[in-house]
């Protein structure tokens, strides 16, 4: 849905924790040429309320309740090809803002953000642009116009769907309950992790799961 500058974006803004998505809300829409009309806490919900009430623009959380954004954006981008999404998150913009736009984000923004930098993502985006901030301009790969290469993430030999494995794989889920959550078979979710181990130099499961959970705690603040 293409957005006229003759009438507030609607956007929608998907996080599993109340508190963030209400003051995000009350930043938003004290704004005039933007409006926070709606609110999810997962996947199934933020594609329902999209349904009803096609938005602008998403905000989306990296991590829902021990589900994966990543592949809330896909499944954003599949039913609805023309919104844009903007990725939050509390993990570490080096590692994870080149992942979510391979995912198809349009943006990426760590939630220590100042306010004026989460407006200004958000009108970049609307306007059809992309969003990271500088010191990610200067780490990304020249095939996404930006940076050095040799500074990139240390997962970014790994496929979209390998980090969001990893990712739930850090988060504490064993195969079956992954497969679950990405609506995947559990022989494809033991591919992807054969996969991981061996583009990271992993000899089993159990470092698989160790470094998995040194990444998310990281890059933490």
């Amino acid at each position: 849905m293409k957005h006229s500058v003759n009438q507030k974006a609607k956007i929608i803004i998907v996080d599993d924790h109340p508190i963030v998505r209400q003051g995000m809300a009350m930043l938003i829409n004290r704004e005039g040429d933007m409006h926070a009309c709606c609110e999810a806490s997962d996947t199934e919900q933020a594609l329902a309320t999209n349904r009803s009430c096609q938005h602008n623009l998403a905000i989306v959380d990296l991590s829902l309740a021990g589900s994966s954004g990543l592949e809330l954006v896909k499944r954003l981008l599949y039913g609805f090809p023309d919104l844009r999404i903007l990725m939050m998150s509390m993990h570490d913009e080096t590692t994870y803002a080149e992942i979510a736009l391979r995912a198809g984000a349009h943006g990426y923004l760590m939630k220590q953000a100042a306010t004026d930098t989460m407006l200004q993502a958000i009108r970049q985006i609307l306007k059809g642009e992309t969003y990271v901030s500088d010191q990610v301009k200067a780490r990304m790969p020249h095939k996404t116009g930006y940076g050095n290469p040799d500074q990139a993430s240390p997962i970014k030999n790994l496929t979209t769907n390998e980090v969001e494995v990893l990712h739930l794989i850090g988060l504490g889920l064993g195969t079956s309950e992954i497969a679950g959550k990405l609506f995947r078979s559990v022989k494809t979710i033991e591919s992807h992790r054969a996969n991981i181990k061996k583009k990271l130099n992993l000899n089993s499961g159990s470092q698989l799961a160790h470094f998995a959970i040194n990444l998310i705690s990281s890059s933490r603040q």
